[in-house]
């Protein structure tokens, strides 16, 4: 659809949203989309990698106020029924997926918009996006999955407050609170986390899925079930042509280097 664009590319799955004249802001109709090709990437051994990113100045204003007041008169068991079948439904399939995802926030991330960006694993930020959980300023609760994911990042009381004030923060601000893992210039972002994902789908597949759930995974265990846990993904990852190879090159290539000399 042109409001979003979904396509794959040398082993990297990537959403774009594509309404830069609403900053973003997403329809239902995005979002099926969305949650459908996360499900569709889960089994496709083609995808390694997702990104998602957005066009314009923003990256997700959230969700779209006009449709909003289109739905003010509906009962609040419709009102559920739309935010966990479809709305979070993004956040269930990407729990699922068992491959990293990467958001390039390229522009301001707003309300589930910004929701939408502390869902992915990774995040990295123009050196010209904002944030802010904007929830508030229209009496609303961060219905998109913020208030689980974001306490976890920055703490209990820097959550409550960006949820309480609604305030904005810069790009720098959201990287010293652990929001973002990175901030590039407004014009390398696209290309630096190209970079970063084409580095990771030279991993093996297996690998990959593996070290994303023992963190993701891992984060629900006590040591012993975590130790148990890692010590199958081990076993089954030296079991792979990937591994056996990966181990002769470096044996071969350590072989073929010159003695060092004193």
């Amino acid at each position: 659809m042109a409001d979003l664009d979904i396509r794959v590319d040398d082993g990297i799955g990537r959403i774009t949203l594509n309404r830069p004249e609403r900053m973003n802001a997403f329809t239902f109709d995005m979002i099926d989309a969305w949650a459908e090709a996360l499900r569709e990437w889960r089994t496709d051994d083609g995808v390694k990698v997702v990104v998602v990113t957005g066009t314009g100045a923003a990256f997700c204003s959230g969700g779209d106020i006009v449709e909003m007041g289109d739905r003010l008169e509906q009962a609040p068991v419709q009102r559920k029924d739309e935010l966990f079948n479809r709305v979070q439904r993004i956040a269930l399939a990407l729990e699922d997926l068992d491959k990293p995802v990467i958001a390039a926030v390229n522009g301001s991330a707003t309300g589930a918009g910004m929701d939408l960006a502390l869902m992915c694993d990774i995040r990295y930020a123009a050196a010209g996006a904002r944030f802010a959980e904007t929830y508030v300023r229209i009496g609303l609760v961060p219905g998109a999955g913020g208030a689980h994911y974001l306490p976890r990042l920055v703490g209990v009381s820097k959550a409550l407050e960006l949820f309480l004030t609604g305030e904005f923060i810069d790009a720098e601000e959201a990287l010293r609170v652990g929001i973002v893992n990175k901030v590039f210039p407004d014009d390398q972002l696209a290309a630096e986390v190209d970079k970063i994902a084409r580095r990771m789908t030279r991993t093996p597949s297996l690998t990959l899925r593996l070290l994303k759930r023992s963190i993701t995974q891992g984060l629900r265990n006590d040591l012993r079930t975590n130790l148990d846990l890692i010590s199958s993904h081990y076993a089954l990852v030296t079991s792979t042509e990937d591994h056996r190879q990966a181990v002769r090159s470096f044996i071969e290539g350590r072989a073929a280097r010159p003695p060092a000399t004193g």
